[in-house]
C-alpha cells in the first residue's frame, strides 16, 4: 500500500526558556540557560537545589480558575502548548471533520504533582482523611490527552504514551502512522511532564542522576563535558499539529516540515543505565532511517538525546559513530538539553520543535556549557560547541531515549512540495 504523507501545520511550546514557540527558539539559538534554584518548594533539604523550571506563568492568564484547579501541572502545560500549536495552524474547526481529528500525547509521569499532594494531605488527615474528588483524573496520565480532545471536539484516536523519556517521541510516531494508514487526517501530539516537586527531585537524587552544581546552576547542563556530573530537571512540554498533506494542501496550510519516519528499538539490557556499546540507540538510529527510506549520509544535523550524564552521552556517541560512519563528522549534532534541562516525557516533543525550527531557519542550536573535552569523546564530531551555528539543514533527526531501556527517534524533512 502507498502511505500518505504528514506534515508538521502548527506548533506550540512551554518551556524552561521561553512560554511560546518564538521566544523558546529565540533562547536556544541565543544559547540561553533554563536553570536556575527551585522556586517552587524549599530545595534546601536535597543534594540538587536548582532544576530549569517554567517561569513568569500564570496558568489563569490561559485557563480558567475553575478548570485548571481540576488539572495537574503537566495535563495544564499540555493545554497551554496545543492552544498555541492550534492557533498557529490556522484551523477553521467547523469546516474539520472531528471524527478523523484526534490526540496522541505522552507523558513519562503525569501528576506527579497531585498524587504528591494528596499522599501528604491523607498522612496528615487524622481520622477523618479526605481525598480530592478530582485526584484520580488530575494524576492519570492519560487526562492531557482526554482534556485537549475534550477542549476541541477532536473524536478520533485519543491517547497516551508513556515510555519514559521517550514518551513524546513514542506519540509522534503514533500520530505519524495513523495519518500515514488514513485513520487521521490531524493528530494534536506531543508531550509535557511537571516533575520538578519534592518527589521528583528526591527521586532522581537517590539514583544520583542529577547534576548537584548547586554553584552554577546556569552552567550544570553540560553534556558531553568532561566534568558533567548529571542532567538538570526540567518541566514543560511541546505540542505539534501533524496533518496528512493533501488535507493541509487543501486548507491553504502553513507547512514548517514534512515529517518522514519514526523507529523504536528496546535495550534489553538494564532498568536505568544504556547498553554500554550503545547498542540500542544504533538500532533505533538504523531502524527510523530505513523507515524514512533515505540514506544515513542524507541526515544534516542531530538533536541527541545528550543529558549531561556520564554514562549515557557517551554511548549515544558510539552508536552514532558506529551507525554513520565517516558521515558522523560530516554532520551538525547538539543536545538543547544543555538549556532546557531534561523534560523527561516531554523532551521529544521540545527536541522535535527544535529540529523543526533548525529546518526552518538552516541554523543549528548549540550545545552550550563545553568547558573541557572529554577523551572518550571523537574531536572530529561538529557538537555545536557554545555558539549557534549557520548550515543548509534538508533533514534532521531527533533521538529519545527512556530508563527501561525504550528508545525512539523521528526524521523530519525540509518541505519542498510535490
Amino acid at each position: 500500500m502507498s502511505f500518505k504523507r504528514v506534515v508538521i501545520t502548527g506548533m506550540g511550546a512551554l518551556t524552561p526558556v521561553g512560554n511560546d514557540v518564538p521566544t523558546f527558539w529565540k533562547n536556544l539559538v541565543a544559547g540561553v540557560s533554563g536553570a536556575a534554584p527551585i522556586t517552587r518548594f524549599d530545595a534546601e533539604k536535597f543534594r540538587t537545589r536548582f532544576a530549569c523550571e517554567v517561569k513568569g506563568l500564570d496558568i489563569n492568564d490561559y485557563i480558567p480558575r475553575q478548570e485548571a484547579r481540576k488539572m495537574d501541572p503537566f495535563t495544564q502545560y499540555a493545554v497551554i502548548a496545543s492552544d498555541e500549536a492550534m492557533k498557529d495552524a490556522g484551523f477553521d474547526t467547523d469546516k474539520l471533520d472531528l471524527d478523523k481529528a484526534g490526540v496522541i500525547w505522552g507523558s513519562g509521569i503525569g501528576g506527579l504533582k497531585t498524587f504528591e499532594d494528596e499522599v501528604l494531605n491523607f498522612s496528615e488527615g487524622g481520622r477523618n482523611p479526605r481525598f480530592n474528588p478530582f485526584f484520580i483524573p488530575k494524576m492519570i496520565a492519560d487526562s492531557a490527552s482526554g482534556v485537549i480532545s475534550i477542549r476541541y471536539g477532536f473524536r478520533g484516536p485519543t491517547f497516551i504514551t508513556v515510555s519514559a523519556c521517550a514518551s513524546a517521541t513514542n506519540a509522534l510516531i503514533d500520530a505519524f502512522n495513523y495519518i500515514r494508514l488514513g485513520m487521521m487526517n490531524v493528530c494534536i501530539s506531543g508531550g509535557s511532564e511537571a516533575a520538578v516537586t519534592n518527589a521528583g527531585m528526591g527521586g532522581f537524587n537517590a539514583l544520583k542522576a542529577l547534576s548537584e552544581r548547586n554553584d552554577s546552576p546556569e552552567t550544570a547542563s553540560r553534556p558531553y563535558d568532561k566534568d558533567r556530573d548529571g542532567f538538570v530537571l526540567g518541566e514543560g512540554g511541546a505540542a505539534l499539529i501533524l496533518e496528512e498533506y493533501e488535507h493541509a494542501k487543501a486548507r491553504g496550510a502553513k507547512i514548517y516540515a514534512e515529517m518522514i519516519g519514526g523507529g523504536m528499538s528496546s535495550d534489553a539490557y538494564h532498568i536505568t543505565a544504556p547498553h554500554p556499546e550503545g547498542r540500542g540507540a544504533y538500532m533505533v538510529m538504523k531502524n527510523t532511517v530505513e523507515n524514512a527510506g533515505i540514506r544515513p549520509e542524507e541526515i544534516d544535523y542531530i538533536n541527541t538525546h545528550g543529558t549531561s550524564t556520564p554514562i549515557g552521552d557517551p554511548q549515544e556517541i558510539k552508536a552514532i559513530e558506529k551507525f554513520f560512519g565517516e558521515h558522523a563528522y560530516k554532520m551538525n549534532i547538539s543536545s538543547t538539553k544543555s538549556m532546557t534541562g531534561h523534560l523527561l516525557g516531554g523532551a521529544g516533543a521540545i527536541e522535535a520543535a527544535a529540529c523543526i525550527l533548525a529546518i526552518r531557519d538552516q541554523i543549528i542550536p548549540p550545545t552550550i556549557n563545553h568547558f573541557t573535552d572529554d577523551p572518550e569523546i571523537n574531536p572530529r564530531l561538529n557538537l555545536t560547541f557554545n555558539k549557534a551555528q549557520k548550515r543548509e539543514v534538508k533533514i534532521a533527526l531527533s533521538n529519545t531515549f527512556g530508563f527501561g531501556g525504550h528508545n525512539a527517534s523521528v526524521i523530519f524533512k525540509k518541505y519542498e512540495g510535490d
